[in-house]
Order: structure tokens, then C-alpha cells, then sequence
């Protein structure tokens, strides 16, 4: 009826970037996807059009940058997935935590509540970052075997380390 319709309630955020229901995500491909749903949907191109449209466009746009985010970030698209299988991960429960990883994640915490040493808080970052990596490679073949309930608990971890990426950003931002 060429004018814009409302999105979809629930959309599968996969099927609207254009991707593999999977892990792996080509990051070039959903960047592209990404620019192109903007240019098409963005409210800048709805501005004479009737008000229920611009709406839509908006709610589209909204849509198209919440599925951009959410898939290119492996942690949220992580955790996406576990969804779309009917899994949440629990709300910040140690319990389910093994207490070596718990202990190590208490040491960096006591790292960043140190006082200001610039060399200190580039190792952590460096560290962080490795955890990350690491993370993310087990956290692939956990989904590529269809071990959900592994990629649950990987997932539970990158999520602390994802709290301490946090924390050492707003330590590095000059109060």
C-alpha cells in the first residue's frame, strides 16, 4: 500500500539485520544492513508524510538501531539467543559461580578500587579485554555444539566482566 506499516510486536531481530540465527554474525554484513534500514526508515525521510507514518518511522528506526546493538555486541547477542531458546540467565546470582572465577573477578574489583595508577589500570583493561576474547571463543563453539546451558554459564561470566569493563571506564573518565 506503499506507506509505512507498524513493526512487528516481537520481531526476530536476526531476520530483520538480515542474519544467520547464530552466534557468528558477519559484523561487515550487519553494519550494512544497519546503514541501509536507516536510510530507508530514518523519521528525517517521513517528515511529510502523515503523522501515524512519522510514528512508524520512528518505531522502525528505534527497532533497526536495537538490533544493531544487540547483535553486534557479543554479550547482548549472546544472551539474545538464550532467549529466543526460552532461557534467561539468572540475576546476578554467586551461587551458580565457581569460586575461583569468583575470587578472581574480587581481585580485580580490589585492583580498580586502588588509587589512580595510570600502568595499573591499562593491565586490567589488557586483562579484561583477553577475558573477553577468551570468553567469546568458548561462548561460540558453546552455541555451535548446542550447548545452551554452557553458553548460560559463560554468558553469566562475560556479563561480570562486562560490569568491570564498566567500572574501569568510569574510573578512567576525570571526575
Amino acid at each position: 500500500c506503499r506507506s509505512l506499516q507498524p513493526p512487528e510486536p516481537r520481531p526476530d531481530l536476526f531476520r530483520l539485520m538480515a542474519c544467520d540465527r547464530s552466534f557468528r554474525v558477519d559484523k561487515q554484513q550487519l553494519r550494512r544492513r544497519f546503514r541501509s534500514l536507516q536510510r530507508a526508515l530514518h523519521p528525517d525521510r517521513f517528515g511529510r508524510r502523515p503523522p501515524m507514518e512519522r510514528l512508524y518511522s520512528e518505531q522502525h528506526s528505534a527497532l533497526v538501531n536495537k538490533a544493531y546493538q544487540t547483535l553486534l555486541h557479543p554479550l547482548s547477542r549472546g544472551l539474545y539467543l538464550l532467549e529466543l531458546n526460552g532461557i534467561q540467565l539468572a540475576q546476578e546470582t554467586d551461587s551458580d559461580a565457581d569460586s575461583e572465577f569468583l575470587m578472581e573477578i574480587m581481585e580485580i574489583n580490589e585492583k580498580l578500587a586502588e588509587p589512580n595508577n595510570e600502568g595499573n589500570l591499562e593491565e586490567i583493561e589488557t586483562l579484561i579485554k583477553a577475558k573477553q576474547e577468551q570468553l567469546t571463543k568458548e561462548v561460540t563453539a558453546t552455541f555451535e555444539r548446542d550447548d545452551l546451558q554452557e553458553a548460560k554459564k559463560l554468558l553469566a561470566k562475560m556479563k561480570y566482566f562486562a560490569n568491570l569493563e564498566d567500572k574501569l571506564k568510569n574510573k578512567k573518565i576525570p571526575s
